[in-house]
């Protein structure tokens, strides 16, 4: 008899609170969407990955085109942040990579949670200038913490 393999997940329960509690923070002030998706890693470009999982995610499906992945390539030791159209319009021109090299500060130290919640609370202050929060507001994605093994 075959035995299955089990991983542990990177993130912890509570740490994964934290993330959501972050993540709810933010979309409280913008229609934007805010995801993170982890996995240990697929050996692609880690920007290039994060498109991939942007689709597959369903993340360009938002009205307003406002959606924003942070992608972890945990065995990698890598990550992308990426946003749709409507937020790339907007955003200044080295947003993301200014944002990534912040979190990329606690990664080194690894405070991967601190990482993660700093980078979304970044992105959350951003859509919140440009896409604040309507009254009619749907959470158009969920916010759960996807994972690949």
């Amino acid at each position: 008899m075959l035995g299955v393999l089990k991983t542990k997940p990177f993130f912890t329960d509570k740490e994964k609170e934290q993330i959501l509690a972050a993540i709810e923070a933010a979309e409280k002030r913008t229609s934007g969407e805010i995801r993170v998706h982890v996995e240990s890693g697929s050996g692609k470009d880690p920007l290039a990955r994060a498109r991939e999982v942007f689709e597959k995610l369903g993340m360009t499906g938002t009205k307003l085109r406002n959606g924003v992945l942070i992608y972890l390539a945990t065995k990698d030791r890598r990550f992308a942040i990426i946003g749709d159209q409507g937020i790339d319009r907007v955003v200044p021109e080295n947003f993301w990579e200014e944002t990534k090299e912040r979190m990329g500060h606690f990664f080194k130290e690894g405070r991967f949670t601190d990482g993660v919640c700093h980078g979304i609370s970044s992105v959350g202050e951003l859509l919140a200038v440009h896409f604040p929060y309507q009254s009619d507001d749907l959470n158009e994605l969920s916010d759960e913490i996807s994972e690949e093994a």
